[in-house]
């Protein structure tokens, strides 16, 4: 593993962004003075200049209920982060709870194969017992791709298909990573500037038959190219991964984690913590690639989301 250089002080750190609609302002507002933790007459109560709205003022990831999208649940007041989970075949799966004692919100990562419909998580009760919080996943038509390349890409060998297997099992233990502290603030930076070549979600058809979609985003560069962190994170894994290449997971808190791939470098080792914008590797074209670029993902209660939800822009 490579000596990680020096780098200089990366920017401060934005704001927490969990900046609050008018309406939101104006309850928590209403609350604290009936907690006595406000002492604002009515009259300035109602004239307190309207927070911006959250399309304004930059909340972090942006609400878009759809599949591979993020849901922002209201869970209310309470005095101590409720505990919340999304029911799933194969065990309960913790949700990241952001927010303080006047308003805490869940937020969902909504897998790309999510149907349509009516959904709902599992918020515990103090008291003991639980309540369900529903939310509607909307549809959402992604672009299709169809491709003819040489039958050899598209199918695996015996050996290759093996180490794949062997790949997804460990990374699978990766993905389930879960942990405290949870993140400061949401909005990331992107990993390395150029063009977004590929979209999140995008659907490919190689030679007829149908691939999983697109779970990240490209972002063309050369190779060399610095990689980034989005968040501060502790580096949970790196390795040599057979469609991925040289990858990096890097651990957000809370069941945030992201993912950089096909690096020409990896700066870091596992247990390294790192700050926003601090370096990661460089730019390649390691695994099955046509070309360098950066694939850079975003995974939220072990489901892959699309990253430009993060983004201010």
């Amino acid at each position: 593993m490579p000596t990680r250089p020096f780098l200089p002080s990366p920017a401060p750190l934005p704001a927490p962004s969990f900046a609050p609609s008018s309406a939101l302002f104006n309850r928590r507002c209403a609350l604290l003075a009936g907690m006595g933790l406000l002492a604002w007459p009515a009259a300035r109560l109602a004239a307190a200049p309207a927070a911006p709205s959250p399309s304004s003022s930059g909340v972090w990831p942006r609400a878009l209920a759809v599949p591979g999208g993020v849901a922002r649940l209201s869970l209310g007041p309470a005095a101590l982060r409720p505990v919340a989970h999304l029911p799933h075949a194969d065990g309960d799966i913790p949700l990241l709870v952001v927010g303080d004692v006047i308003e805490w919100t869940a937020l969902v990562g909504i897998t790309l194969s999510a149907t349509p419909g009516e959904a709902s998580i599992a918020v515990q009760a103090p008291e003991g017992g639980q309540r369900q919080v529903g939310y509607t996943v909307t549809p959402k038509r992604y672009s299709e791709q169809q491709l003819k390349v040489s039958p050899r890409t598209v199918d695996l060998s015996p050996e290759d298909l093996a180490r794949y297997e062997r790949e997804r099992a460990h990374q699978a233990v990766v993905m389930a990573t879960f942990s405290q502290p949870l993140p400061r603030a949401l909005r990331m930076q992107v990993p390395t500037p150029g063009r977004r070549s590929s979209s999140f979600g995008l659907r490919r058809v190689f030679n007829g038959q149908a691939r999983s979609p697109h779970s990240g985003m490209d972002i063309a560069a050369g190779t060399g190219t610095p990689v980034l962190a989005p968040l501060p994170g502790r580096v949970i894994d790196t390795g040599d991964y057979f469609f991925n290449g040289n990858t990096v997971w890097l651990d957000h808190g809370g069941g945030l984690l992201s993912m950089v791939c096909h690096l020409s470098a990896i700066d870091v080792q596992q247990g390294d913590v790192l700050k926003a914008g601090e370096r990661v590797g460089a730019v390649g074209a390691t695994g099955r690639v046509t070309g360098p670029h950066l694939h850079w993902g975003v995974m939220l209660n072990r489901t892959m989301v699309d990253p430009a939800l993060f983004l201010a822009a």
